[in-house]
């Protein structure tokens, strides 16, 4: 019996749908050569992660292991699988291996965080192999929500394994590959270990649709308008971007694109080639002198993003152009749960100035890039793996997936982040549990989820912040009373009187009952003001706020 192992190990996206991070391993137990399968973001949110920029799996495990790794493969260039690679770079220092179009992206981040562009290493689709290791991997080509997504095979001395990346089931996507049954069937044919598998919408009852049957729907909505037409969806989403300008060329519109991200993607596609035209575009000045019923802008902010090109419209002009009442303004996209309230916030304000708003309620305006339930099962049936493990999905999915595949007769592992899982024999099993947590991206540092920042900012935004500053001389008697600094409160608690006032009076009672030993102990000092402010503050406005506590001194 070998002493060797196959492992498999989830630091992000299992669990949750978002900052993907997956790793392989195979070796002697703990010193394994692995290799990492994208390295993503989450986007964060004012209740949970205020002031936080984005926030990447906490990859301290991996930092331990830095020797070990062998090489990052990057599925595809959505940020939820490789918005942290720049970031996690410097750290890991390990090739990175990518298709084209995710290079080109991939190297663009890299370039913005001052790393050399040449860690990133352009692979080619199957057959195309790269030896990293143990391990001899290729991208096989499988249609998306963005060009060039792969799945990965991974031939291990243990056996095949697939790992699906995000996909879907879509014979004419548009831009990108089609699906291919034939050459999956060929890949799969002498057996495969494991499918680490998809999961986003496994909920979904009805075969997924492909991206062609948009284009009659959206020709008739966009030539039957009036005013201006603007559009927005994920600007990855390529295929859907040119879809929606070949929409406007064909009503005799002018294409405006609004938002880096846009003109970015667009120009990553026609320079790697995986778009071959696209309707000529004119620039914002040029747009001013256009009629308004000849002009169409695809722009960023689908998601209700208050930076992006839509947020920037509904609240007045952006680079010159407004948007006025009569025009249309189309949600080619589905709104991420979490973003419900952004999106909505800017449907009422394009509301208030008259425009008409259309969303994918409808059905007909947008097809999710990924498979759904009846497509996963497809992809089951012509994989056909001992084992599958489902990925990206929060645990509800993960669950629900595992018994389709049982219900198939495929072993099941449910495996969330943190979750090892040994592949090595016929029966899968945790072989241990890794901590696992998130990494915060705050402004230009990292900041790990225990270290207390966010949970103060949380504390603050909740319940406000006092400053309070007390002076005592050479003898360890209060100079004067203590005076507080309020941020985040209300000026007047129930009393009437202002609340500083207040505060201040009971600081200062305080002061004069304490004994000696208090006022010559900066602990106990410190912690009988918090206490008493926290109190008094209670008893004025129902809140206890957070306390920063300066006591000076003269000696």
């Amino acid at each position: 019996m070998s002493s060797e192992r196959l492992i498999y190990l989830p630091l992000g996206g299992a669990g949750e749908i978002g900052m993907n991070a997956y790793v392989y391993g195979y070796g002697k137990p703990g010193k394994e050569r692995l290799i990492v399968v994208d390295l993503g973001v989450a986007f964060p949110d004012m209740d949970s992660s205020p002031g936080v920029d984005l926030i990447i799996a906490d990859i301290a495990w991996l930092r331990a292991r830095k020797d070990q790794i062998e090489a990052v493969f990057v599925t595809h260039a959505h940020e939820d699988h490789v918005g942290g690679v720049s970031h996690t770079y410097g750290q890991l220092q390990a090739p990175i291996y990518a298709r084209k179009f995710t290079a080109n992206i991939t190297k663009r981040k890299m370039d913005e965080h001052g790393h050399p562009d040449d860690a990133v290493r352009v692979i080619g689709a199957w057959p195309e192999q790269i030896d990293a290791g143990p391990f001899t991997v290729g991208f096989l080509p499988i249609s998306h929500s963005i060009p060039e997504s792969s799945a990965l095979v991974i031939d291990t001395p243990a056996g095949r394994v697939i790992h699906s990346g995000d996909f879907k089931i879509d014979r004419t996507p548009g831009v990108g590959e089609a699906y291919d049954p034939d050459l999956w069937a060929e890949v799969c044919k002498d057996g495969i270990k494991a499918l680490i598998c998809d999961s986003t919408n496994v909920f979904s009852p009805d075969p997924g649709r492909s991206e062609a049957t948009l284009g009659p729907a959206l020709e008739e909505l966009v030539s039957a308008a009036e005013g201006m037409v603007v559009a927005t969806t994920f600007a990855s989403n390529v295929a859907r971007v040119k879809t929606l300008a070949m929409a406007a060329d064909k009503a005799g519109r002018s294409v405006v694109l609004l938002g880096r991200a846009m003109k970015r993607m667009v120009e990553a596609s026609l320079e790697t080639g995986v778009m071959k035209d696209f309707p000529p575009i004119v620039s914002p000045e040029e747009a001013r002198g256009i009629p308004r019923e000849n002009l169409m802008l695809l722009v960023t902010g689908s998601q209700g993003e208050r930076r992006a090109a839509s947020a920037q419209l509904a609240r007045g002009k952006f680079q010159g152009i407004e948007m006025k009442e009569g025009d249309l303004f189309l949600f080619s996209s589905k709104t991420i749960p979490g973003n419900e309230k952004g999106v909505i916030r800017i449907m009422n304000q394009f509301s208030e100035r008259g425009v008409d708003v259309v969303d994918d309620s409808s059905g007909r305006y947008h097809v999710s890039g990924h498979a759904n339930r009846p497509d996963l099962e497809t992809l089951h049936d012509v994989v056909k793996p001992q084992v599958l493990i489902p990925m990206h999905g929060e645990h509800r999915h993960l669950r629900e997936h595992v018994k389709i595949a049982e219900g198939k007769g495929i072993a099941g592992v449910l495996a969330v982040n943190g979750m090892m899982i040994d592949l090595s024999g016929n029966e899968p099993k945790v072989a241990e549990y890794v901590e696992t947590g998130r990494t915060y991206i705050d402004g230009s540092v990292q900041i790990g989820a225990l270290d207390g920042v966010v949970r103060d900012r949380i504390r603050m935004a909740l319940n406000g912040h006092v400053t309070v500053t007390v002076i005592l001389d050479d003898e360890d008697e209060p100079l004067g009373d203590p005076w507080v600094d309020t941020m985040g409160l209300p000026e007047v608690g129930k009393s009437g009187a202002p609340l500083a006032d207040v505060l201040e009076e009971d600081l200062s009672q305080f002061l004069g009952r304490s004994k000696a030993a208090t006022l010559r102990d900066d602990t106990k000092l410190n912690d009988g003001l918090k206490r008493v402010l926290r109190q008094s503050a209670q008893e004025e406005i129902g809140k206890k706020p957070e306390v920063t506590v300066v006591v000076s001194r003269l000696s």
